[in-house]
């Protein structure tokens, strides 16, 4: 893996992420595809709106189908027929959101399927990974919420620095097996600076027979705390990140989150929220969010918006998508999908292009806008 600085705007970068066979401008948005899949999309319509990158989640791979059987049936790639590329997470979130018990040697959880005791160490979740071929995987680590105590806090960035050392060991030594697989840390610490700051400085500096990690993540945020408090720890934390590796922030979140976090120097995002909040009846514009359930759309012949690009957007008007929604029709979860992803995607790929001129001031403000514009 490469990646390339391009260009800075203040904060804000501009870069190009190389992976075997693809390559990825940032900054980029990742649609979520927890099952190896986008909920109510195929690949073809991922192409269509020009996804580089997803992200698929270990867990739940690892429950269903399993991880060997992927592997068998040639990895992420070849099982889902996704010519892009694929980033999965350690499983670390949905253990913890599963009340997963973590101890110094990795976390016990039960499944969400059947109830089954598991346990995941540093070590097996990048054998999962390995057996899965993803692009970019993430190592394990401790996930606290907020707010918590500063020895809940301590002992996370401790043990998370613990788990880290293991991995990059374990990646060193299965390397030359695995070449196209890179490993991303993950920096915790919750709100506090001085914790961010050690997590940061802990897991930056490691190395094992000058193995390093090839990029790393901002964890343990969107778990509860204020809007303010998440940005000002984004800036905080990015200040102490290396300016030569890729940044990714971790589930996070609406589009203002989007630009927010490149505004502090984030380069990469994924979240649930575009297709989830879709098939819900909430859809992203450059004018704000609107709710397609709405009976004034009843009869609207016009296009969600007219200067989205989008094929719902060129082909359908809000009237059909009022109906499709009214109708629980499955049309509607693609049609509506379609538009929030390159909604998404073309906020990173309009933020690239500010950053590469110089204008991303102008640009965020000139967002601001019309975001907060209503129908």
């Amino acid at each position: 893996m490469i990646w390339k600085l391009e260009a800075k705007d203040n904060k804000a970068r501009a870069g190009v992420l190389s992976l075997r066979n693809n390559t990825i401008l940032t900054p980029i948005f990742m649609p979520v595809g927890t099952q190896a899949c986008v909920k109510g999309l195929d690949f073809n319509d991922l192409e269509q709106i020009k996804t580089k990158l997803i992200l698929a989640n270990t867990y739940h791979l690892y429950l269903r189908p399993n991880d060997s059987v992927i592997k068998k049936l040639g990895g992420l790639h070849k099982f889902s027929g996704f010519n892009g590329s694929f980033l999965t997470d350690s499983g670390g979130f949905q253990a913890f959101s599963l009340n997963g018990k973590p101890n110094e040697n990795g976390i016990a959880f039960k499944s969400h399927i059947d109830g089954s005791s598991h346990f995941f160490t540093p070590q097996m979740v990048l054998d999962i990974q390995y057996n899965l071929n993803s692009d970019i995987m993430m190592i394990l680590d401790d996930l606290v919420a907020l707010p918590n105590t500063k020895e809940r806090i301590l002992e996370s960035i401790k043990r998370t620095s613990q788990w880290a050392k293991q991995s990059i060991i374990h990646h060193h030594n299965n390397k030359d097996s695995n070449p196209h697989n890179n490993i991303f840390a993950i920096i915790q610490g919750g709100t506090d600076k001085w914790a961010r700051e050690i997590s940061a400085n802990e897991l930056i500096n490691m190395n094992y027979c000058d193995s390093e990690f090839d990029g790393f993540a901002i964890g343990g945020l969107a778990v509860g705390e204020e809007k303010n408090i998440m940005y000002d720890t984004i800036e905080l934390t990015t200040d102490f990140m290396p300016q030569h590796k890729p940044r990714y922030l971790m589930g996070v979140g609406t589009p203002e989150d989007l630009v927010e976090g490149i505004y502090r120097g984030v380069d990469m995002f994924d979240c649930v929220m575009p297709t989830r909040n879709a098939r819900n009846g909430t859809i992203f514009t450059q004018f704000g969010r609107l709710s397609i359930k709405n009976a004034r759309f009843k009869e609207d012949s016009t296009p969600i918006d007219d200067k989205c690009g989008c094929y719902t957007c060129k082909n359908f008007s809000k009237a059909y998508l009022n109906h499709l929604f009214k109708a629980n029709e499955i049309l509607y979860a693609r049609l509506s999908s379609i538009h929030n992803l390159y909604y998404y995607l073309e906020l990173t790929r309009n933020a690239r292009e500010a950053i590469l001129q110089g204008r991303f001031e102008n640009w965020r403000k000139e967002f601001y806008l019309k975001i907060n514009a209503r129908f």
